[in-house]
């Protein structure tokens, strides 16, 4: 068996004194391992860090098996990535949103909003909002998709800004009045029939607050796992990058 790939570096782990368990995401075949012997080398190290793209051809003698990967390097970004707290939690993040997925299950829009997340953690709005909807497709892929379409109570499509926290479905202002206390925010940038600008900080910590319910309550408590403590990670650091850079102005 025998294939080539592009792909996007998530990790790697120890193998014998010389030799790596090289994790990726690739474009067409899904999350994937494969041996890299001499991983551990002057050479390689640099190549195989977290978030860089690389070329890949695995082998193996059957499918099933582990196979070996030759790699080649495309895309060096993991240095740059290293020079930003956003970013090294934002690369952790992703990758650990990855390993929600099947293995070897393809996944090609994943991959490609991958390659657009990895080069956006110095725009925290953007990276902010790319991430979030990466969470949302992650749960709709896992079959536990969010619907921000019309209301669940009237089918109005109008004036949504609440979800129902047992449905997963979108509730307008009027619909869910008497009940806002057990309702989650809707941000109006996640409405998916309107544009609402760029999101600001408050904007997309109740995004997060929305897809994080759902990821624990649907993936991570029905897996007998934790939230992976990166996120939080993430989310602080992006709450810095929000202060600390310049206020957005729009081309003119």
């Amino acid at each position: 068996m025998q294939w080539t790939d592009e792909g996007l570096v998530l990790g790697i782990r120890q193998h014998g004194e010389s030799s790596v368990v090289l994790e990726v995401l690739t474009r067409t075949h899904g999350r994937h391992l494969g041996l890299v012997r001499g991983g551990r080398s002057r050479r390689m190290q640099p190549i195989l860090q977290t978030g860089n793209s690389v070329h890949l051809q695995w082998r193996a003698r059957l499918d099933e098996h582990l196979g070996m990967f030759s790699v080649e390097p495309t895309r060096m970004r993991a240095a740059t990535l290293m020079e930003s707290a956003l970013a090294v939690h934002g690369v952790q993040l992703f990758a650990a949103l990855v390993r929600l997925l099947p293995e070897r299950d393809p996944h090609e829009r994943f991959y490609t909003a991958g390659d657009v997340i990895l080069e956006s953690f110095d725009d925290p709005a953007l990276c902010g909002e790319l991430m979030v909807r990466f969470e949302l497709e992650i749960l709709n892929d896992l079959g536990f998709g969010l619907d921000f379409t019309r209301c669940a109570a009237t089918g109005t499509t109008d004036d949504l800004v609440y979800v129902s926290p047992k449905s997963g479905r979108a509730v307008s202002r009027t619909a869910g009045r008497p009940y806002r206390a057990r309702m989650l925010d809707l941000p109006a940038f996640l409405v998916t029939r309107e544009r609402a600008g760029r999101p600001d900080h408050a904007d997309l910590r109740r995004a997060f607050d929305l897809s994080g319910y759902f990821l624990t309550k649907n993936v991570y408590e029905a897996r007998g796992i934790r939230m992976p403590d990166v996120r939080g990670g993430f989310l602080q650091a992006l709450q810095r990058a929000f202060e600390t850079s310049a206020p957005y102005e729009a081309p003119k």
